[in-house]
């Protein structure tokens, strides 16, 4: 990674399972430099103006993913919303890049909202990844509070086009934030009203001081409770614990 001058969210967002994944020879890349426009309160990840985007980046991680010989690669960005096309033909090149370069590898991408533009979303989709994936991150009454500049009827459009073209959409949720049992539910049946396929859901933990107050730990049982849950309504995979993250234990997504 570092010879590549490549980033992780592993590292950026202070991933609680690096240790784990990184001891199984998996990662989650971090395309489009490791400086975000945005400055989400749950998020660990540089805020600020981001640096000129690098070109040769995609080749990079495609190589990096041959050196590796990761079956499952995931993908995923800062927003960069100083972009006119939101990084989009990025991730277009970069999925094509490692399509290119390592065939047999299954491609997994979890995307912004590109600010709700369909075309740019769509360059994306045509490059054809196996799984996008894009967050909720939290239920609809505490999204304003929690993610800035999202939108979370915005966000279930974006999964909703995803699921359209044919390509299996994903999402992930933090519980811990302050929200109740029936609205996590109600979150499920959205996702499953645009055909979203596969959620995460793990416990917040505050990275820093300056980031948003965990406001309570979730028990283990209530994690199993949100599982099946899931799973009864629809899910074709369902990973439900403290330490789960959008990109943990992805190759089963697949």
């Amino acid at each position: 990674m570092n010879q590549n001058k490549l980033h992780t969210i592993c590292l950026s967002g202070k991933c609680p399972n690096l240790a784990e994944c990184w001891g199984k020879s998996t990662t989650t890349f971090m395309i489009l430099g490791d400086i975000c426009t945005r400055a989400c309160r749950f998020c660990a990840t540089e805020t600020g103006r981001p640096l000129p985007v690098d070109m040769d980046e995609p080749v990079r991680v495609a190589e990096s993913i041959k050196l590796m010989q990761l079956k499952h690669a995931v993908i995923t960005s800062v927003d960069r919303d100083d972009l006119p096309d939101g990084g989009a033909a990025v991730w277009a090149l970069t999925i094509r890049e490692i399509r290119k370069i390592n065939p047999g590898t299954t491609i997994e991408t979890l995307i912004p909202d590109f600010n709700g533009n369909r075309e740019n979303l769509q360059s994306v989709i045509e490059a054809r990844p196996d799984i996008i994936s894009h967050n909720l991150e939290t239920i609809k009454r505490l999204t304003l509070q929690i993610r800035n500049k999202a939108n979370y009827t915005r966000s279930l459009e974006v999964l909703k086009q995803i699921s359209e073209s044919g390509i299996r959409a994903k999402s992930g949720i933090m519980v811990g934030l302050g929200e109740l049992e029936e609205e996590v539910i109600a979150l499920m049946d959205d996702l499953r009203g645009v055909d979203c396929s596969v959620l995460t859901i793990g416990q917040y933990l505050q990275p820093t001081r300056e980031n948003y107050p965990v406001q309570e730990y979730i028990h283990p049982d209530q994690f199993l409770k949100y599982k099946v849950a899931g799973l009864e309504k629809g899910f074709i995979h369902v990973e439900s614990q403290p330490l789960a993250r959008s990109s943990y234990h992805a190759e089963k997504h697949a």
